[in-house]
């Protein structure tokens, strides 16, 4: 959902090549809503069996037993995760999660949850992993809580599996003036809670002039705050690159939005996994390499035109 994570020191600018490449990507489906009120999904990855699979030995043996991986996901975030015309769940994750499945001879269940509470239902055992177009800083790595700065858990660790940076979008042919972050001063930006775009928007706001503050309003999914700009009630909204760039392709048969400036803060999308589940970690790490390795993950990311961010090997823990 938007670069989702906390903030960092440094903006990066040297992605911009990725918008060429995703905004022109025709091949992608139409986005479809998910419901954030939904416990749980029906999309699960479609795998062989263990007895197949050349990476089974590696997961941890409660995980071999029950068969399946419960994955915690906002599935909303098109094409990360997202709920096609039939309702099921589709985009990079599950597809990617079907990849994984395959080497590890299980089954990838997901279940719908808001973003901002997908790491505390890791550490209450509801989900096994989180995958959600999360990004992996060190703050989550911790367990800091990004606002206060106090330690609020024992946090997660990261098996990273793309990278992408934040961008900023206004509705097509009204730009507003915007062109950095600085230009949203005395602007209404609308985007979803929790995510890095609402840290990057926090920290530019205390930059802003007197009477000039940026007016915020957070969403619990990325799809209601598109549906806040298109209707006229925001001047811009932000979200990961690879989500503000399928949201100008495909909202209103591209009509409705469009992307202005550079996008910022590039960094890994990770896989979160309890402090204490190492071996689930190295073998969704063991997983993710032979994927890379056998051209499946790059069939995936040319299949939703993100190519630019891929990566060419598995990173744990790689977030600054």
């Amino acid at each position: 959902m938007t670069a989702r994570s906390t903030r960092r020191t440094t903006a990066a600018h040297s992605r911009l090549a990725a918008v060429g490449a995703i905004a022109v990507a025709g091949a992608l489906l139409l986005t479809g809503c998910g419901d954030q009120t939904e416990s749980s999904d029906s999309g699960s990855s479609d795998t062989q069996s263990a007895s197949g699979a050349p990476l089974a030995d590696k997961l941890p043996q409660s995980i071999r037993d029950k068969g399946t991986i419960k994955v915690g996901s906002d599935i909303a975030y098109a094409p990360v995760e997202f709920k096609d015309d039939s309702g099921k769940t589709v985009g990079i994750d599950p597809d990617l999660a079907d990849a994984l499945g395959k080497q590890l001879g299980v089954k990838f269940e997901f279940e719908n949850g808001t973003f901002d509470t997908l790491i505390t239902g890791l550490r209450s055992k509801r989900y096994d992993i989180a995958m959600s177009a999360m990004t992996d800083t060190k703050d989550r790595q911790e367990g800091i809580d990004s606002d206060t700065g106090k330690k609020v858990g024992q946090g997660v660790d990261f098996v990273d599996y793309f990278t992408a940076g934040v961008s900023i979008y206004t509705k097509k042919g009204d730009d507003q003036g915007i062109k950095t972050w600085s230009d949203l001063c005395g602007k209404k930006l609308v985007l979803q809670r929790g995510t890095v775009s609402e840290d990057l928007a926090k920290a530019e706001n205390e930059k802003c002039p007197a009477g000039k503050k940026i007016s915020m309003e957070a969403f619990d999914n990325d799809q209601q705050a598109q549906t806040r700009l298109r209707a006229g009630g925001a001047d811009a909204g932000s979200s990961d690159f690879p989500v503000a760039a399928y949201a100008v392709k495909t909202s209103g048969g591209g009509k409705d939005f469009q992307l202005v400036g550079e996008q910022v803060e590039a960094a890994p999308y990770g896989i979160a996994v309890a402090k204490d589940n190492t071996q689930l970690r190295d073998a969704l790490k063991a997983a993710l390499d032979a994927v890379i390795a056998n051209g499946e993950y790059k069939k995936i990311m040319d299949k939703w035109g993100v190519a630019e961010g891929a990566v060419t090997q598995a990173t744990v823990n790689g977030g600054k």
